[in-house]
């Protein structure tokens, strides 16, 4: 049986990467298992309307993942954040990723996918990082065939709200990054892009490791390119390092990384060579970025 028609298993398929991913797949009759914690969810409802066999499971529940690799030729591995108020639980994150890869191993699975986050020139005190270097760490010792996928900030981040960063309220658009710093995004849906080329052709992909970005631009810049595309005024505001500070010590050390001209550094023209559809921010913002953004811009 060619990969084109073997079963993955897709966890986090009801979030953003991991629902994106399911449903390219999907689009191209690639069979589909989507763990899920609640199969009557609104989200979970709509991969079963697509096409995906959900198979109950919780990753804080390691018991629960053997069953749902029976016939699973390849996994997409999005293990859930484990951030709270006190900052990152690196132990719970790590742990939820090693207990799929073992699950993985046991029941004969041939590749996996791992989705994490992007690296900066510092290995030390990134924000987010650490829990998914162990989970990187177990992937590529697994034995078995391996991609891991480092996407950068989302450009659907843009869309948040009630969050201490990101997202726009009253026309701004307030974060920690620096104003002129060119600063790297990615669409999810290239993520997800980059996830189905990995899982249709494994030996191709097999042990690479690709930093994802598809454009980059400075905050202000950004802020420019949605104020002409949707037609709503907005500007962006460096939020100072008394805030950064007041978010725990992951996020103040990448503060001070940024400020000492450290970032993501993804080779979006190589990408560009594998992906040619890779989507710039005005490619995003005119296919649907801008749509979703103008009710949040008019409220």
């Amino acid at each position: 049986m060619s990969a084109q028609h073997e079963l993955v298993l897709v966890t986090g398929a009801t979030g953003k990467q991991g629902g994106a991913t399911a449903r390219r797949l999907l689009a191209t009759g690639r069979p589909v298992r989507a763990l899920v914690r609640d199969p009557q969810s609104a989200a979970a409802r709509a991969l079963a309307a697509a096409g995906a066999e959900l198979a109950p499971g919780d990753f804080d529940a390691p018991e629960t993942l053997a069953g749902v690799m029976a016939g699973v030729s390849a996994v997409f591995i999005v293990p859930p954040a484990a951030f709270g108020p006190d900052g990152w639980d690196v132990e719970l994150e790590a742990r939820r990723g090693e207990d799929l890869v073992r699950a993985a191993q046991a029941a004969g699975v041939d590749q996996l996918v791992f989705t994490g986050i992007a690296s900066i020139d510092s290995e030390d005190a990134e924000w987010g990082a650490f829990g998914k270097h162990r989970i990187e760490e177990a992937v590529r010792s697994s034995g078995l065939r391996w991609t891991i996928l480092r996407p950068v900030r989302f450009m659907e981040n843009y869309l948040i709200q009630g969050f201490p960063v990101d997202g726009i309220r009253e026309g701004v658009h307030r974060h920690l990054f620096p104003a002129e710093l060119p600063t790297q995004m990615i669409a999810v849906d290239d993520v997800a892009a980059f996830a189905e080329l990995a899982l249709t052709d494994p030996a191709r992909f097999h042990g690479q490791i690709l930093e994802l970005a598809g454009d980059e631009h400075t905050m202000v810049a950004a802020a420019a390119v949605i104020s002409e595309i949707t037609g709503h005024a907005v500007t962006y505001e460096e939020l100072p390092e008394e805030f950064a500070a007041g978010m725990g010590p992951e996020v103040l050390n990448v503060f001070r990384l940024t400020r000492a001209g450290r970032t993501w550094h993804a080779d979006i023209p190589a990408l560009r060579e594998i992906l040619p559809s890779l989507r710039t921010f005005e490619t995003w913002l005119t296919e649907t970025g801008a749509a979703q953004l103008k009710p949040i811009l008019a409220g």
